[in-house]
């Protein structure tokens, strides 16, 4: 396991397993990752809570895990709560691009429907 070449030993390892249950459970529920059924979620209070679990595991901990562990612990912290600044942004850029995928989806499935560009004006002589 690779692991067990940062963690001091099987409790270490085992503790971030945890954390990084919550840390993909943050990333889910802010729609960064899809879920194990390729769904996107957008649920922030249930990020928050992860987040905060988080944070309460950092502030529980201090002093009683080894140097790289706290630093990893502070890192995913860090940049969860970066990720939940940057998520409503991230979410209203996905819906754009989601809209503008059925537009082109239904200029194929429907192509009399869609968008369509006048090449020549009736007004020009050929």
């Amino acid at each position: 396991m690779e692991d067990e070449d940062i963690f001091t030993d099987e409790q270490g390892a085992r503790l971030f397993t945890v954390i990084h249950m919550f840390q993909r459970s943050a990333l889910v529920n802010l729609g960064f990752i899809a879920d194990h059924e390729g769904t996107a979620h957008w649920n922030p209070t249930e990020a928050k809570e992860a987040i905060d679990i988080l944070t309460m595991f950092q502030e529980k901990m201090k002093g009683n895990l080894h140097s790289t562990e706290e630093q990893l612990l502070k890192g995913v912290v860090s940049e969860l709560q970066m990720q939940f600044v940057k998520a409503p942004e991230y979410k209203k850029q996905r819906e754009k691009e989601e809209a503008e995928a059925e537009i082109a989806r239904q200029a194929f499935t429907k192509p009399q429907n869609g968008p369509a560009e006048e090449l020549v004006s009736e007004n020009e002589e050929e």
